[in-house]
């Protein structure tokens, strides 16, 4: 090892027995052929991942090694996990990408700004780059623009130890290679807490016993009897480290059989003992360099150099650290032996010499460019406050936050809040923690970090912010009752301080307690008072809309979302406030022209800005009208991009509601995979709390497996289930019928009263149209004619075109019967028409039927239509997007994918459609 300062080591002779300089692989034919598989399918633009997990020293690193060694047609980026690098975030991925940087200047310019300041490149982040999704987005996009040039591989050892905003990033890219020249292979041990359910994993188990005799003769060069390689092996348990290290640490008289085996292996703990035992034989000055080597994340040999002449060191302390094996130099870095040098040297090392290393790495960072490594340097070299330490930490938070790095800002605002002797500020800082973890998807920690910071504050103004934080975690994650009650309690004590605050506090308990049921414990009209600027008279007429939503008082709440509407436009609206809320509201009362229209500004806001969270959001309420407006192929293609979304961000509890959809299409549509879907979604119920999403999806539920009962009774008995008043009104007409076709006409009669006062009230033409025809199903024969007149002028007034049908149908069956046959066939036709642009198969059967037997032949599609290859989910979203006249590029952002995958997604379209260009799609029938 050559550091600034000293000589080069020059060895001489050969490597002694047991060098790791050439690993030598026995066995593992398995996984070398998925690796050889994965780096084919990179050569031939189909892409591919691969996660090797497998236990410390079981072989992964020395495969991945193997796999890109004879592969000079690609080119290899790989980089190792570093423990002590993970509170940094993106520090793994600036080593990945170092290379590629120059390609930045052709990356999108939003994508560009957010890569260079999560990379700490410029003086700060674009606004648009501050969510770090769209940093990942800019990744894929380098990954892709430079694979399209050379077939490209990421190799990443060490997962486990990646920073995790890092480590998020590279599974974003891994889940998308389809279509690239483009392979992320990643190696992790078996214990890795990592949502990679949806990657190709490769177990690296245990060597057999025939291969750990192979493994031993290579290293040692000697023939090892089969009773000496049996014991060796068990004593192992098969791991390929420890069998390689004890091909080194034992004599070749013992190896060969010649000498008996000690009675205890120098293998215990999984090899870090035996490496933690050559670590303590070594000299203090040697163990010092070590050590310094160990704590340090950088891996750079100037770093290492600096640091070591810091602590008085020379150069027989690294001669003698080299000579152990145990550290060597490649190029300008520094690299132990193995990652478990790393943990033994640092856990073996007392509290006082980690300090002192730690504190002769920080003296060693001057530069403005490690300023955070320095302040967690100096943050691990010190257990006492210290303010110039907590400075440090928290512009470093700052940095990491701005540029989309939360997790690496939550960990320095923690750090930084344990170095605060001022209770108020300690709690503050707290605070900040719980945000970025929340932010980031770590609901646990965030509720952990919000409570402790509760416990630290006074003033009412932070504990209203801290409140509101710790309700938002426990309405998405646990109870919605729960986090109605601390935000009523908190917000009635913000009001004497901050009526601004208490009224958005108040606008969010007042949504929770329209969405669950909550008795109230106040009056929450109180807080509304006399806003001046538009956004807080938008959240006062929000507050008021939910209040009077849970009081059934339809007028005044279709009056207050009318009115917030006028002021949304010149209201600083927020994605994980107000425009939310207010077109939740606005579906909550049926004003559905106000809730598409917010919807989907709130789904382009979310897309354009990179929130990926508020993108399922948008996309999982919206589901709510397509499903009542007969948008059901947009329905299903915004479920299964919410259930995408909502693993790839962590948000398991998020994922329930879109699989509800997804199983509840299906059911409408009479598809085969429904009865499946169903039970998915019941074990996700299962699994945990859903939060403010839990009446919903439970109605939902009871929604679908209505839809799939046998018979109008079973379907009544899950309907009369049904409990929120949201879901209720989505039905409306589905349990009506229902009820009429099961001989309760009373049940009926009570459901029809229910939606006659919330259209008086509302004035809403879609629940008039309902009450009209629940009306004529209800009425003599003389007066049925005269109320389904009336339910079709109001459906003409309405965007629900599945009800208008379904009114349509049923005119039409009874015109029929009442040898109307003629007049019959128009109102027929237009459900036939309808039923077939949603794919709703059986009311398509329903209506043809009904058709026929009034002597019209029903048109249905040919069997060459039916035959036609219809478009996957991605396919219409890609096609939906470019028939629109989006660039590619704009419609990668839109999808969080690259703008490679987008053109291989394209091509299939247009071979499906048998169109040939752009121009063509914008005028083509998707299916």
């Amino acid at each position: 090892m050559k550091l600034p300062g000293f000589p080069p080591v020059r060895p001489a002779g050969a490597p002694p027995r047991g060098s790791t300089l050439c690993p030598v692989i026995v066995g593992r034919e398995r996984e070398k052929a998925a690796l050889a598989e994965a780096l084919g399918a990179t050569r031939a633009g189909r892409g591919a991942a691969l996660l090797l997990r497998g236990e410390p020293g079981a072989g992964k690193s020395t495969l991945l090694t193997d796999a890109v060694a004879a592969t000079p047609d690609l080119r290899v980026l790989r980089i190792r996990g570093v423990e002590s690098e993970s509170p940094l975030g993106f520090a793994a991925l600036h080593r990945l990408l170092r290379p590629l940087l120059p390609g930045l200047k052709a990356l999108p310019p939003g994508q560009a700004a957010a890569l260079r300041g999560a990379l700490g490149m410029g003086e700060g982040a674009d606004p648009v780059g501050t969510d770090r999704f769209l940093v990942y987005l800019a990744v894929l996009t380098l990954l892709s623009d430079t694979s399209a040039a050379v077939p490209t591989v990421v190799v990443v050892d060490d997962l486990h130890w990646v920073d995790a905003a890092s480590r998020e990033a590279l599974l974003f890219v891994a889940r998308r290679t389809e279509g690239e020249h483009l392979a992320v292979l990643l190696a992790a041990r078996d214990v890795l807490a990592l949502d990679a359910a949806d990657l190709p994993v490769l177990t690296v188990g245990p060597l057999p016993e025939v291969d750990a005799r192979d493994l031993l003769a290579a290293r040692s060069g000697a023939e090892v009897p089969r009773e000496v390689a049996e014991r060796l092996h068990a004593s192992t348990a098969g791991n390929a480290l420890a069998l390689a290290e004890l091909a080194r640490e034992l004599s070749l008289d013992v190896l060969t059989g010649r000498a008996p085996l000690p009675r205890t292996l120098p293998v215990t703990r999984a090899v870090e003992t035996a490496f933690l035992d050559r670590y303590r034989r070594l000299e203090p000055a040697a163990r010092t360099v070590l050590l310094v080597a160990a704590a340090d994340d950088s891996g750079d040999l100037a770093v290492l150099g600096r640091a070591v002449h810091a602590l008085g060191l020379d150069e027989t302390a690294v001669e003698a650290a080299e000579r152990s094996g145990l550290v060597r130099r490649e190029g300008s870095q520094v690299e132990l032996h193995h990652p478990l040098v790393r943990s033994a040297v640092y856990a073996g090392a007392s509290t006082g010499e980690r300090r002192s290393a730690h504190a002769a790495l920080a003296a060693a960072l001057p530069g403005p460019q490690d300023a955070d490594r320095r302040a967690w340097h100096r943050a691990a070299a010190t257990d006492q406050p210290d303010e110039e330490v907590v400075a440090e930490l928290e512009a470093a938070a700052r940095r990491s936050a701005a540029t989309g790095g939360h997790e690496a800002a939550s960990a320095a605002w923690e750090r930084a809040a344990e170095l605060t002797r001022d209770p108020a500020a300690r709690g503050n800082r707290l605070h900040r923690a719980a945000a970025s973890a929340w932010t980031v998807g770590q609901p646990d920690r965030a509720a952990t970090l919000a409570d402790a910071a509760l416990s630290s504050l006074d003033d009412p103004l932070l504990r209203a912010d801290a409140a509101l934080l710790r309700a938002r975690v426990e309405w998405n994650t646990g109870s919605a009752e729960a986090a109605h009650r601390r935000l009523v309690s908190e917000a009635f004590t913000v009001l004497p301080h901050d009526p601004d605050r208490a009224r958005e506090m108040g606008m969010f308990a007042a949504a929770l307690g329209a969405m669950v049921a909550v008795e109230p414990t106040a009056d929450l009209l109180q807080l509304v008072g006399a806003p001046a600027s538009p956004r807080d008279r938008c959240v006062a007429q929000v507050l008021s809309a939910f209040v009077h939503v849970s009081r059934h008082e339809w007028l005044e709440a279709v009056r207050a979302v009318r009115s917030a509407e006028t002021e949304v436009d010149h209201a600083q609206t927020t994605l994980d406030g107000l425009l939310p809320n207010l077109a939740l509201a606005a579906m909550h009362l049926a004003v559905d022209d106000v809730a598409l229209r917010l919807h989907e500004r709130l789904l382009a806001r979310a897309r354009n800005e990179g929130a990926l969270i508020m993108v399922l959001y948008a996309l999982t309420r919206r589901g709510g009208l397509d499903v009542v407006l007969g948008r059901w192929d947009e329905l299903a293609s915004g479920a299964r991009e919410s259930l995408d979304l909502a693993h790839a961000t962590g948000r398991p509890s998020l994922a329930a509601m879109p699989q509800a959809w997804l199983a509840l299409v299906s059911a409408l549509r009479g598809g085969p995979d429904a009865a499946d879907l169903l039970a998915d979604l019941e074990q996700t119920i299962a699994s945990g709390p859903l939060g403010s999403t839990e009446a919903t999806v439970k109605d939902q539920v009871l929604w679908i497996r209505a839809e799939l009962a046998g018979s109008p009774a079973s379907a009544l008995h899950h309907y009369e289930q049904m409990t929120h008043g949201f879901a209720e009104r989505l039905i409306a007409l589905d349990r009506i019928e229902t009820a009429v076709l099961a001989g309760r006409r009373d049940l009926a009669q009570r459901w029809v009263d229910h939606l006659a006062a919330f259209a008086g009230a509302t004035g809403s033409p879609w629940a008039g149209a309902v009450t009209e025809h629940g009306m004529a199903l209800l009425a003599g024969s003389g007066e049925s004619d005269h109320h389904f007149l009336s339910a079709l002028a109001l459906h003409a007034e309405s965007l629900r075109r599945m009800d208008a049908a379904r009114t349509h149908l049923a005119y039409g069956q009874w015109l029929r019967r009442a040898r109307r046959r003629v007049d019959a066939r128009p109102h027929l036709r237009a459900a036939l028409q309808t039923f077939e642009d949603v794919g709703a198969s059986r009311w398509a059967d329903r209506a043809a039927d009904e058709l026929r037997a009034s002597g019209e032949r029903a048109r249905r599609r040919t069997a060459a239509d039916a035959s036609m290859p219809r478009l996957t989910p991605t396919e219409r979203r890609v096609a939906t997007l470019v028939a629109q006249g989006l660039p590619t590029r704009d419609v990668a952002t839109a999808l969080f994918v690259s703008p490679r995958t987008v053109d291989f997604h394209l091509r299939n379209v247009f071979t499906k459609l048998g169109i040939t260009s752009r121009a063509e799609l914008a005028h083509a029938t998707l299916d």
